[in-house]
């Protein structure tokens, strides 16, 4: 199994980009991951954020295969314990998912379109984080659920 990770825009903060680059290259070990960065739009004063949402969604609905299975990390999701993550991700991988999509959305959410084409909705806390830093915590969440799978000491029970 793969994993694919969408996001929308770019970090430029060093401390963000060297601690994602952390845990993907820790990643290397358990499987592959695709990093997706959609641009952000550049026009984002002259439009609503109905608009804005459906052009962000446009461009993430455009980065999947037919296959992908789509879940959105969003505040309505649904919430797990690390073990719960773990197993989930070891769900994924018995039932011969070929892509696992996690997509962190802008500022704004999500477009309906990408709701509707969503298989799941995942809420990494019910405490508002900014995006930056949600690309950090869904790497080492990811990350923490491949140790729990490979029974390795990174997570202590």
């Amino acid at each position: 199994m793969k994993i694919t990770v969408i996001v929308v825009g770019k970090s430029n903060d060093k401390s963000i980009i060297s601690l994602m680059d952390e845990y993907q290259k820790r990643l290397k070990h358990y499987i592959k991951l695709d990093w997706v960065e959609i641009p952000d739009y550049k026009n984002r004063g002259k439009v609503t954020a109905e608009e804005l949402k459906k052009i962000e969604g446009q461009s993430i609905l455009s980065k999947l295969q037919s296959g992908d299975e789509l879940i959105l990390l969003d505040e309505k999701g649904k919430e797990f314990t690390s073990n719960e993550f773990s197993a989930f991700f070891r769900k994924k991988m018995n039932s011969g998912l070929k892509n696992l999509v996690f997509v962190i959305g802008g500022a704004y959410g999500f477009s309906d379109e990408v709701y509707q084409r969503a298989n799941g909705k995942i809420a990494l806390s019910k405490l508002t984080f900014p995006h930056q830093l949600i690309r950090v915590f869904i790497l080492e969440q990811i990350y923490r659920g491949f140790t729990i799978i490979k029974g390795e000491p990174y997570h202590h029970n």
